[in-house]
């Protein structure tokens, strides 16, 4: 020092320069070094968006309602397959489905050798994430689709470091647990009844089972070395719709509305003889859409089954703040689809209806600007997906459909970037789009009619004569022209 002093040299921009370096290398050692976001992701079965939320006040959900109020609920969201394993394939593969194949109930186990190593676990697990998932994720819990979806072959292998169903619980096998009722009495296909209330714990049934293990797995998750992503998958209020007596105790069934529009549309249509529920289950009394009286106990009923796993997601989400993982977690709470409840002459899923379409999506992260906004933005199960990356600060794989919704999450105020498109077979597309919906009916080539409905008064939509509309048709029939698998 005394050498270059004598030689007259300031040192005062060398001593500025190399304090500058040290800072910067400290401060990028610090971005470094910083934890990566760990994502909880409930996923809950077959539920509408009948939420306090939303304004809902004949649907008891005060859980969710409290998340929403620290997240950002999206009013208008949208699945792309009114049924569970497509609506979750299209979600874990970040695509709308690309053929017929992504159309059924076994579309992730029969197409997953062509993206399964794309698929969003998959992708966080070959990003250092420690990969987890807990009753029903993909379509089948457990993530195995043989004999009781309990043996071989696996549903969406590489993507999980563990996947299970609850092991202590008395349903003998996952399927048995998917369909259940209470203290592990299997479903009997045609015979069981639609709803039950036995009036004890919340363990009666298998959603009180997953909470509880959810919660186990959260603490020993306080311990981890690496980033996590755990899939929570909830089976309510899917039917059978059971629920403890508790739950039905807390409702009155002419309490619940009935929707607006019950009438079967004629045909061309979406409508279905609901078939999920009047064959699959058994001991109707009459049928609900003739029989009131069996239509609100219905409605109770899966309003019952709807505040049961509200509370067990409740349990949760409350052990994990205790537990304080919520300082460096990303939350996503999503259900796979809606379930009509004689809209439009149906009763479950399985039609291009908004009822069936449409449900919640709440995304909290920490940090989060204007939590409890709500967004009414249009935007879709394939936009959770490239959230996630985005939002862990990961690499996003080339070729998703989804965008980001960062824009949404920064600020609830911001539009839609795209229309919604939902499938149920290759003759059947809809298009959602600012305030209309459009649902395309088509025999191979031949285009046979479309449906038309108009939300700008009615948040229902109200059923309009296409041949009256010939421009909003020609608008939103042009959509259809980014779908080339459509025109093949």
């Amino acid at each position: 020092m005394g050498y270059l002093m004598k030689k007259g040299w300031n040192l005062t921009p060398l001593l500025s320069l190399l304090l500058a370096f040290l800072l910067f290398s400290c401060k990028e050692k610090a971005v470094a070094e910083e934890p990566r976001p760990n994502i909880l992701f409930i996923s809950i079965d077959d539920l509408n968006n009948d939420l306090g939320a939303l304004g809902v006040d004949y649907v008891h959900t005060p859980h969710l309602d409290h998340f929403a109020e620290h997240a950002r609920l999206f009013s208008r969201h949208y699945i792309q397959v009114p049924s569970c394993g497509p609506a979750r394939a299209a979600l874990l593969r970040g695509k709308r489905p690309t053929d017929e194949r992504f159309l059924p109930n076994r579309a992730i186990l029969n197409t997953h050798e062509e993206w399964g190593n794309e698929s969003l676990p998959r992708w966080f697990r070959d990003h250092g994430y420690r990969t987890l998932s807990l009753g029903k994720i993909t379509h089948y819990p457990g993530g195995m689709a043989g004999d009781g979806w309990a043996e071989a072959p696996e549903e969406l292998p590489g993507a999980w470091d563990r996947v299970w169903v609850p092991e202590n619980a008395p349903w003998e096998t996952p399927e048995d647990m998917m369909h259940g009722y209470a203290n592990g009495v299997p479903r009997d296909r045609g015979v069981s009844p639609t709803w039950e209330a036995y009036d004890g714990p919340d363990t009666s049934y298998p959603d009180g089972w997953v909470a509880d293990d959810a919660i186990r797995v959260l603490e020993e998750l306080m311990d981890a070395n690496e980033p996590w992503f755990f899939g929570v998958g909830f089976f309510k209020p899917h039917l059978p719709f059971a629920a403890p007596k508790k739950y039905f105790d807390m409702y009155d069934p002419h309490d619940i509305p009935v929707p607006e529009d019950t009438v079967r549309h004629p045909a061309p249509s979406s409508w279905h003889a609901s078939g999920e529920m009047m064959n699959n289950y058994g001991q109707h009394p009459g049928n609900p859409q003739t029989d009131e009286a069996y239509a609100r106990q219905l409605r109770l009923a899966y309003a019952a089954a709807t505040t049961y796993v509200d509370a067990q997601v409740g349990k949760v989400l409350d052990a994990f703040v205790r537990l304080g993982l919520d300082e460096n977690t990303i939350v996503v709470i999503w259900s796979d689809h809606g379930f009509a409840l004689g809209h439009q002459g149906i009763w479950g899923k399985h039609s291009l209806y908004e009822i069936a379409l449409k449900s919640p999506l709440i995304i909290r992260y920490p940090g989060m600007d204007r939590p409890g906004e709500v967004s009414d933005a249009i935007v879709e199960a394939i936009d959770i997906y490239p959230t996630l990356t985005d939002l862990a600060g990961i690499s996003t794989p080339a070729g998703l459909h989804g965008n980001s919704l960062r824009p949404q999450l920064e600020d609830p105020l911001v539009p839609s970037t795209k229309p919604a498109f939902a499938f149920f077979s290759r003759g059947q597309t809809s298009v959602r789009v600012n305030d209309w919906r459009l649902i395309m009916h088509r025999d191979d080539e031949e285009i046979l009619g479309y449906e038309l409905f108009d939300f700008r008064e009615n948040p229902e939509g109200l059923r309009m004569n296409p041949d009256e509309h010939p421009t909003v048709i020609e608008e939103l029939s042009d959509h259809f022209n980014v779908l080339p698998w459509l025109s093949r």
